[in-house]
C-alpha cells in the first residue's frame, strides 16, 4: 500500500511538472503574440496623449490672444480719453488768465500725451505677441494634423494584426486556463505564475541543457540532475529560481 502511495504521489508530481511545461509553452506563444504587436498599443497612446496636450496648448493660446485683444481695446479706449482731454485742455488755453494756468494746463497736456505714447508701445507689444502666439497656433496645428495622420496609420496597423492574432490569443487563454484547473497544487502554480513574472524571458519552467539550468545556465551538480529526472519532487534552481525539468518531459533530446 505505502508503495502504492508513493508511487501516485510520483506519478503525480511528474503529471504537474509536464502540465507546467505545457502551460510555460502556451503563455510563452501568448508572448510572442504580443511581441508581434510590438510597442504600437504604447505608441497609440503616446500620440493620443500627444494630440491632446496640443488641443491644450492651442486653446490656450486662444485664450491668450483673447486677453491681448482685450488689453489693446482698453489701451485704445485710454488713447481716446487721453486726446478727448488734450483736446480740452488745448481749448482752455486759449482762455487762460496768467502763467500759472497756462502752464497747468500745458503739464496736463504733455501727461496726457507721454499716456497716449504709453498706450501705443503696449499696443504694439500686444500686437507682436499676437502675432507669436498665433504662428504658434499655425506650428501646432501643423504638428496636430501630422500626429492625427499618423495615430490614424497605427491605430489601423495595430487593428490589423490584433484582428489576425485576437482568435489565436483567446483560443491559447483558453487552453491556458483549463491547464490551470487541471493543476492540483495551487501553491506550485502561484509560485510559477511568480517566477514567470520576475524572469526577463517569461520562462517560469526550464529543462536541463548540457548539464546546466536552461534558463540562468549555471551548472547543476549531477546529483540535483539525478533527482530532477527521477520526477518526485518539485525543484528549483537555487540560482535564479526556475522550476527544473528534464529534457524527456519537455520531449526534447539534449545534444
Amino acid at each position: 500500500m505505502a508503495k502504492e502511495t508513493k508511487n501516485e504521489q510520483a506519478n503525480s508530481v511528474e503529471q504537474r511538472l509536464r502540465s507546467l511545461y505545457e502551460l510555460q509553452t502556451i503563455l510563452s506563444e501568448i508572448d510572442r503574440i504580443r511581441t508581434i504587436r510590438g510597442e504600437l498599443p504604447d505608441e497609440v497612446r503616446d500620440l493620443e496623449d500627444n494630440i491632446e496636450g496640443l488641443h491644450t496648448r492651442i486653446d490656450k493660446y486662444h485664450a491668450e490672444i483673447e486677453d491681448l485683444r482685450s488689453k489693446s481695446a482698453q489701451e485704445k479706449h485710454k488713447i481716446e480719453v487721453a486726446q478727448n482731454q488734450i483736446a480740452t485742455y488745448k481749448t482752455q488755453l486759449d482762455n487762460v488768465k496768467n502763467n500759472r494756468e497756462f502752464d497747468l494746463l500745458s503739464k496736463e497736456i504733455e501727461f496726457q500725451t507721454l499716456e497716449i505714447q504709453l498706450s501705443e508701445k503696449r499696443i504694439g507689444q500686444y500686437a507682436r505677441e499676437t502675432e507669436t502666439k498665433t504662428a504658434d497656433i499655425a506650428a501646432a496645428e501643423e504638428a496636430l494634423t501630422d500626429r492625427n495622420h499618423i495615430l490614424a496609420e497605427k491605430r489601423q496597423q495595430l487593428e490589423e494584426i490584433v484582428s489576425e492574432t485576437k482568435k489565436d490569443e483567446e483560443r491559447l487563454r483558453m487552453q491556458a486556463k483549463e491547464l490551470e484547473a487541471k493543476i492540483d497544487d495551487q501553491r506550485t502554480l502561484n509560485a510559477f505564475k511568480r517566477i514567470r513574472k520576475n524572469a526577463r524571458n517569461g520562462l517560469g519552467v526550464v529543462y536541463i541543457q548540457r548539464n546546466a539550468c536552461g534558463g540562468c545556465f549555471n551548472r547543476i551538480p549531477p546529483q540535483r540532475q539525478m533527482e530532477i529526472k527521477m520526477h518526485k519532487k518539485i525543484i528549483v534552481c537555487e540560482y535564479c529560481g526556475r522550476i527544473m525539468i528534464d529534457p524527456e518531459l519537455a520531449g526534447v533530446t539534449n545534444d
